[in-house]
């Protein structure tokens, strides 16, 4: 009969000589760094690796053990990498944003926000900046975009997530689309209200107007109602002022209070969104690679290869350095079948050695790496 005991014992032995000779290799991928450093070679090298993999799974005896080794022999030459990564970070790596103490805003300040008078983006952006700011209106984010690049505007809001409907993925794509960066972000609680023409009630409107995420955040509620159609609109705002302009007192919006209190219209529903904590969080961005020194969060994406394993080793980067990723969301790749751009949040501050090390190993390994902003988190 096998002794247990013994059979511990010499697995005891065997991981101690495992760890010795992890920690030699380690040293020998500290020399292998410093050579990098000096000639500016590149620390990846994925066909080496690969050949690699396959001669080390070669000398296994059987396939469990082959499959074994792979995984095993992965994980080594990733601890490697990103301790080579350290060592290059720590020798003038810096991150292309510059540290400001904070943003100098003013009556001559130009602040472009989506929507029109009324909306919840231009309640974020009171929030934020006050009402001491010269105010710029766009119709389409897009537009919020453009007039940040063509210099129209210093500053932009949008909103980018919201509790109940999720990310918004229109604003993923224009992050890629323009060189414009997030340097905050302001969350604001969404009450959203049904409101009408004066005179009008609940039982004689049959159309509601609101924005897509409005109507799907107040979709249980319109479903209760069968005599009501939704139907989109540009903004929130912009329903009630369709509503009021159209002058139909059998067309509703969902909007909010402020909105009501604008377009001179009616409410008459309150609290009408299904989630009791609906918020949405809006970001705020300029055309200029900047972050505020008390700045603890970090926005980036990346492209990958469609290959096992890639995504897993992108955020093993975070694991490595201690830094805690709060959201990662997908987008299609265009042009390309099942292939996605990830967006990944994460905290920390850009003068930090653990962000700079994770940053450089996803621009070395990753196909691309956007840094999307860094800023101070809300909550």
């Amino acid at each position: 009969m096998i002794d247990l005991q013994k059979s511990r014992e010499e697995i005891d032995k065997v991981d101690k000589k495992i760890v010795e000779l992890f920690e030699y290799r380690m040293r020998l991928a500290k020399d292998v760094a410093e050579y990098k450093i000096q000639t500016g070679k590149k620390v990846f090298d994925k066909t080496r690796e690969q050949d690699k993999l396959w001669a080390l799974q070669e000398m296994a005896g059987n396939d469990f053990n082959r499959h074994g080794v792979q995984e095993l022999f992965t994980q080594i030459m990733s601890m490697s990498r990103k301790l080579q990564y350290g060592l290059i970070s720590e020798n003038g790596y810096e991150v292309p944003f510059t540290e400001t103490d904070s943003l100098v805003t003013g009556p001559d300040t130009r602040v472009v926000c989506f929507g029109v008078r009324g909306s919840y983006t231009e309640q974020a952006m009171e929030e934020y900046f006050g009402r001491n700011i010269s105010r710029i209106y766009a119709s389409s984010f897009k537009m919020v975009m453009q007039a940040i690049k063509e210099g129209k505007a210093d500053y932009g809001v949008l909103p980018i997530e919201n509790t109940s409907t999720g990310g918004i993925s229109d604003i993923y794509d224009l992050l890629v689309e323009f060189d414009n960066y997030i340097i905050g972000e302001h969350v604001v609680k969404i009450d959203h209200a049904l409101l009408g023409l004066p005179g009008a009630s609940i039982e004689n409107i049959h159309n509601v107007y609101s924005h897509p995420q409005g109507l799907m955040q107040c979709s249980k509620y319109i479903e209760s109602h069968r005599h009501m159609k939704p139907v989109e609109c540009n903004s929130t705002a912009d329903s009630a002022r369709k509503v009021l302009e159209d002058g139909d007192i059998t067309q509703g919006a969902i909007a909010s209070r402020q909105a009501a209190g604008y377009y001179g219209l009616q409410i008459l529903d309150e609290a009408v969104n299904h989630e009791n904590n609906n918020s949405t969080r809006f970001i705020i961005i300029a055309r200029e690679k900047i972050f505020i020194k008390d700045a603890n969060k970090i926005s980036i994406c990346f492209e990958l290869p469609h290959e096992s394993g890639t995504l897993y080793n992108m955020l093993s980067h975070f694991i490595y350095n201690d830094l805690n990723m709060t959201k990662i969301e997908s987008r299609p790749l265009e042009g390309k079948v099942f292939e996605y751009r990830f967006f990944v949040d994460f905290e920390g501050n850009l003068k930090e050695a653990g962000v700079k090390n994770a940053l450089y190993g996803i621009q070395e390994e990753a196909m691309s790496l956007k840094i999307l902003g860094s800023y101070k988190a809300i909550g």
